[in-house]
């Protein structure tokens, strides 16, 4: 295989999801600025493990979620001054000493523990989503706090650069969806809406013939175009993030559209195989983000 060709370790789980720990969350990167990679990397902790509660490994749906009710009441008493129950020292105490110096938000944090929670419960019965807009709103919980809490670090709080950040983190997230749609629905997780399915024709009670239906390219068609809608109408948030993080910023909007490209390069059939960024498309990004 030629260099070119060689899969880039890049992926668009703004909400810290997924088995393989994919993330395109700026963990203490070279472009964050020394002063915020502690509380970058605290959020991110905070996210990662929460996270790993509600997918990885065999423990029953019941387990997941009591182990996600006592980290709640562990992050409450983070935010009120109380003890802790000790059993994540690893997450808290950094997120004490992130809380304590940057004044963070406790409503995105609460928010990113409700998508997870969601998450478990509609795994365990199976459910999808009816509309967009019911999967818009697990967006805004799943996504859109990460963004949020990081222009809080920046001190951008004004209403529009937050609402271009939803639309970015939003977008992000459901190009993970189309870019995932196959795995995730071998995982019991199903993120397309059923009216959309109806609409073509496809049966959302039977998800395991929702990859060999006629329908399913036109689809995920549609979804990317959404989600290209939706990246393009917050781009403008780039401008607003100050000095090298509004740089990686840039390389993060432009690898989401660059890996919708790579979704449409395959006819949209994203159920057969995941596209992935390569390394010939980096120069495109890195191209692409110094004319925005």
């Amino acid at each position: 295989m030629s260099s070119d060709n060689r899969p880039v370790n890049t992926s668009l789980r703004v909400s810290a999801q997924g088995v393989n720990h994919y993330e395109n969350f700026p963990v203490a990167s070279w472009l964050c600025p020394p002063r915020l990679r502690r509380p970058v990397a605290a959020i991110y902790g905070f996210a990662r493990t929460a996270d790993d509660m509600a997918d990885e490994g065999m423990a029953p749906a019941a387990e997941r979620l009591a182990d996600l009710t006592a980290y709640r009441a562990d992050l409450d008493a983070c935010f009120s001054g109380r003890p802790d129950s000790g059993r994540w020292p690893g997450v808290f105490i950094p997120l004490r000493s992130a809380v304590r110096d940057f004044a963070l938000p406790q409503r995105p944090l609460d928010d990113l523990l409700a998508a997870f929670e969601q998450d478990v419960a509609r795994s365990r019965d199976g459910a999808g989503y009816a509309t967009r807009a019911e999967l818009l709103d697990y967006c805004g919980r799943s996504a859109n706090p990460v963004g949020r809490l990081l222009l809080h670090l920046y001190g951008v709080t004004d209403a529009r650069a937050q609402a271009q950040s939803d639309a970015v983190c939003t977008a992000l997230q459901l190009i993970n969806f189309w870019q995932d749609v196959g795995l995730d629905v071998v995982r019991g997780r199903y993120y397309l809406p059923a009216e959309d399915l109806q609409r073509h024709g496809i049966d959302p009670a039977r998800p395991s013939t929702w990859a060999t239906h006629r329908e399913a390219p036109k689809l995920i068609a549609e979804f990317t175009q959404w989600a290209r809608s939706l990246m393009e109408s917050g781009a403008g948030v780039v401008h607003r993030v100050p000095g090298r993080a509004g740089w990686e910023l840039r390389l993060v909007v432009q690898g989401g559209l660059r890996i919708l490209e790579r979704i449409e390069s395959t006819g949209c059939n994203s159920f057969a195989a995941r596209p992935t960024l390569r390394v010939r498309d980096v120069a495109v990004m890195l191209w692409r983000s110094l004319r925005m």
